[in-house]
């Protein structure tokens, strides 16, 4: 199997929504975006996926040794052997992938965020910066286009939080920031059981109203920071942008029953959406 072969495939198996944005690509950015999304991937996944938190460490440790062989021109992961030949032609540079392995790991070093300042430095390393990178594949003229793909990252991860909250508290995490579950009297425990008939009580419906509010918030307020200039290039973005945020109000559509479901949108349902997107240009 060849390096493309491996992201290719791993980026197809992920389900994910960037997935759909991608077909819309020409092949080289098509390449390029997929190979940065695999690695995403394989860092990701060693957080969800080793139990044992020392070696879950170790592996995050070795991912960093990787980045640096990487532009040493002596990777050794497919992963970065895939990504190699896109990092002068994208501007991707080292920042841009030790930044996803911080935010990995802090996913092992701490399950709670004090406040929303805190979780959004925390979303700015796996989700803003992942937004840059794409944006800087996709094409863009203006740095105003780079503040615009992070503040798009935020909104989407958000969502991503605020699906996964029941999936996060079977882990042990609860991304809300504390003092939003103190200041609608929802307590931590309460989450981690995910227990009925507290579970879907009018608490929690506000609590979670008051996230989805600020989701959307944060979607109006990159879409703003958009040049015109840079909205036909940026295309990509806006379908993944638009599939999220479907997603969110598909959630706020049921109630916010996220602590027993993760919702999901089917493939057929993206791939619409994204060509939808490709269609009006928006």
């Amino acid at each position: 199997m060849t390096p493309q072969d491996y992201v290719q495939q791993k980026a197809a198996r992920s389900g994910s929504s960037f997935y759909y944005a991608f077909l819309f690509l020409p092949p080289p950015k098509r390449a390029a975006i997929t190979a940065y999304y695999a690695f995403c991937r394989e860092v990701d996944d060693v957080v969800d996926e080793v139990g044992d938190a020392s070696v879950a460490h170790a592996k995050l440790q070795w991912w960093r040794g990787e980045v640096k062989a990487l532009f040493a021109d002596a990777p050794t992961h497919p992963v970065m052997q895939a990504l190699q030949p896109h990092l002068a032609a994208f501007g991707i540079g080292p920042r841009h992938l030790d930044a996803v392995i911080d935010g990995c790991q802090l996913d092992l070093e701490q399950s709670r965020f004090a406040d929303f300042a805190s979780l959004a430095a925390y979303c700015d390393l796996v989700a803003g910066v992942v937004g840059e990178v794409a944006a800087r594949i996709f094409g863009h003229r203006s740095e105003a286009t780079l503040h615009y793909a992070h503040k798009l990252g935020l909104a989407m991860q958000l969502t991503n939080i605020i699906r996964d909250v029941g999936e996060d508290a079977r882990r042990g995490r609860i991304y809300l920031p504390v003092s939003e579950l103190q200041a609608h009297d929802v307590r931590a425990s309460e989450i981690l059981r995910r227990e009925s008939p507290w579970g879907y009580s009018e608490r929690f419906g506000a609590l979670m109203r008051f996230q989805a509010a600020r989701a959307h918030a944060t979607y109006d307020e990159a879409f703003a920071l958009l040049p015109d200039a840079d909205r036909e290039a940026q295309i990509p973005g806006l379908m993944m942008a638009n599939i999220y945020r479907t997603l969110l109000r598909e959630i706020e559509g049921q109630g916010f029953q996220v602590l027993h479901q993760r919702t999901s949108l089917t493939p057929l349902r993206k791939l619409w959406i994204a060509a939808r997107t490709r269609w009006r240009g928006r």
